[in-house]
């Protein structure tokens, strides 16, 4: 089955909704006296595979990085969960517990075993004996295929798994929002398919809404089903829709050469 026939029979089940889960609104961000991004205005719709693309330089980690509450806009509002997180700190805990992350390489802990990475936030933020916590990390570790890998260092597993490792770990407190930093990056063509399918079902299945990051373009097609596009010279959003549609329809020449590798 190609991917794209996968994505059609997976439309119909995922629970995708017109309600807004991220809401930013006229946001400027930059560091120090340099503007990367100019008053952007964007959706997140919960339950959708959202995905935030561009070139080098253009701002995608930036951007990320303000949606989880790392950096602070110099200008606008971010809403996340229906809570306006810009200026106010006192929200933000319970913001990001209601969000996963998975980081580019991970971000694992070399000296703690897999299951030991999974029970941090559940150990952290939860009161949960530890013989529940034991039983959810195998859950969590299940649910991306490492079921049996518990007592594993990262050291002794491929990137792909840390991967998946990360993203259990990142799902370890049911969150409603996952967020991506570049899922594809440093893996083969086959793992990143692999970890592509992976996304999707955990999104048909469990219905959480996936912000991505990342500039592949196999991966965009494969589980997008919106996007925007960040442009380094405008500063800001270029086009925003189906990928596939903008690959056909942009009226805009550098979003087509983007979408069909054209130099």
């Amino acid at each position: 089955m190609s991917n794209t026939e996968a994505k059609a029979g997976l439309e119909t089940k995922r629970p995708m909704s017109g309600e807004p889960v991220i809401q930013v609104r006229e946001m400027t961000a930059g560091y120090g006296s340099e503007i990367l991004l100019r008053r952007l205005t964007f959706e997140v719709r919960r339950g959708e595979i959202f995905v935030i693309l561009g070139g080098s330089g253009c701002g995608k980690s930036t951007l990320l990085k303000h949606l989880i509450g790392l950096n602070t806009p110099l200008a606008g509002d971010i809403v996340v969960n229906g809570r306006l997180i810009t200026g106010h700190e006192e929200v933000l805990p319970q913001v990001l517990r209601e969000c996963g992350v998975l980081f580019q390489g991970g971000a694992l802990f070399g000296s703690m075993t897999l299951a030991e990475n999974v029970a941090l936030p559940l150990r952290e933020y939860t009161d949960l004996p530890e013989a529940h916590i034991d039983t959810l990390v195998k859950m969590k570790l299940a649910l991306v295929s490492l079921s049996g890998y518990e007592n594993h260092l990262p050291s002794e597993i491929s990137g792909g798994m840390k991967k998946r490792a990360g993203l259990a770990r990142a799902m370890a407190l049911n969150p409603q929002i996952l967020f991506f930093d570049e899922p594809s990056a440093g893996l083969d063509p086959i793992t990143s398919a692999e970890l592509d399918q992976l996304i999707l079902h955990l999104n048909r299945t469990l219905g959480t809404t996936m912000v991505i990051v990342t500039h592949e373009l196999a991966s965009i097609f494969s589980v997008a089903d919106r996007v925007i596009m960040l442009d380094k010279r405008a500063k800001g959003i270029v086009a925003e829709g189906d990928p596939r549609h903008l690959q056909e329809h942009s009226k805009n020449p550098y979003v087509r050469r983007f979408f069909n590798r054209e130099a």
